[in-house]
């Protein structure tokens, strides 16, 4: 072993067989250190074909490889927004998760456009991926459509507020966050009302945010501030904090459904004018880590990605190892709690 086996330089893609040739072993062993199985390998001879591999830059071919395994080691991936902070960090966490466990990961951004996510959807199921992972806000119309066509492929549906018949769903306390930052600012800071930015997209029977600033309020024995519906993006907050901070009661403390409202909501406070939190105090809801380089830096109840993923990555695993964990009945509901993260928006 030392020099590539003759016939191999120059002269294409190296093979299995030349790495056997290399390696002084059967093809079939080659296999199974590449596979890892379906037959055990002595270590001396797994550690001389590793070896091999790495003198002649040997590349399995994937599509082979996963016809042997009845694999593609690949997980799908479908967000609304890939440019929302929240996305764009639960996304890498995603990958990072699936990584450690030997996954490689397929991403499509929706755009918040069902026939998009749909289209990508079916194109993740045709490239034979393992496992879906789908964005609740709108990955419950995709995942009633995928089993209405009998695609098998498990799915798990990640920020997920409550469960969804038939799946795993995986999400944060988001009623007990939001009460959290609400009790801040009227208990700490005493402010007679909070008022709240809300996603227009957001139920408020089941999305949990607006049932924690009432429970805050209704605790406290205050009467709710105003609510000022608003897209989950950048632009929706300072539409709605335009809206707000213009009215003849102007509120003294905001919260907002997400980070990206309050970054909006922060500079409409600028242009009015206005300064945080003297004039206006503000929370929000997520936790990224945009809201520890807004100024002022933001009071959040943050969501905790990294756990959130590795529970997701490892339960679209499990249903995929289960030849009956997409089926209806295998129902879960996995919540996660928040943490409260002191800023200076709310004026501590």
């Amino acid at each position: 072993m030392g020099r590539k086996p003759a016939g191999t330089a120059g002269q294409g893609a190296v093979t299995r067989a030349d790495v056997a040739r290399y390696a002084g072993v059967s093809d079939a062993v080659v296999s199974f250190v590449v596979n890892g199985g379906p037959k055990s390998v002595s270590e001396p001879t797994a550690a001389r074909v590793r070896e091999a591999i790495a003198q002649l830059g040997y590349r399995p071919n994937s599509t082979a490889r996963a016809l042997a395994l009845g694999s593609t080691r690949t997980l799908g991936l479908v967000v609304p927004d890939a440019t929302n902070p929240f996305y764009a960090e639960y996304t890498v966490a995603i990958q990072r998760a699936a990584a450690k466990l030997g996954f490689a990961l397929l991403t499509i951004s929706s755009g918040y456009d069902p026939a998009v996510e749909l289209r990508g959807m079916l194109d993740l199921c045709d490239r034979q991926v393992d496992g879906l992972l789908l964005a609740r806000g709108t990955g419950t119309t995709g995942a009633g459509e995928l089993a209405r066509r009998g695609v098998r492929t498990p799915v798990v549906l990640i920020d997920s507020t409550s469960p969804y018949p038939g799946h795993i769903t995986i999400g944060s306390a988001a009623a007990d966050g939001v009460d959290a930052v609400v009790e801040h600012l009227l208990r700490v800071h005493d402010h007679a009302s909070v008022s709240l930015i809300i996603g227009d997209t957001a139920d408020a029977d089941t999305d949990g945010r607006e049932t924690g600033w009432l429970r805050a309020h209704a605790r406290n024995r205050r009467s709710p501030g105003q609510v000022e519906p608003a897209p989950f993006t950048r632009t929706g907050g300072h539409d709605a904090g335009i809206r707000l901070l213009q009215r003849t009661r102007r509120p003294t403390a905001i919260v907002t459904g997400s980070d990206l409202q309050a970054v909006g909501l922060l500079r409409a406070v600028r242009e009015l004018g206005l300064r945080v939190p003297e004039d206006v105090a503000l929370a929000s809801f997520d936790g990224t880590e945009e809201a520890s380089f807004t100024w002022s830096t933001l009071t959040t109840s943050r969501q905790p990605i990294d756990t959130m993923a590795e529970a997701a990555v490892s339960a679209v695993l499990v249903a995929q190892a289960n030849e009956d964990g997409h089926e209806p009945g295998a129902s879960e509901h996995r919540v996660f709690a928040t943490d409260l993260v002191i800023g200076e928006s709310c004026g501590c």
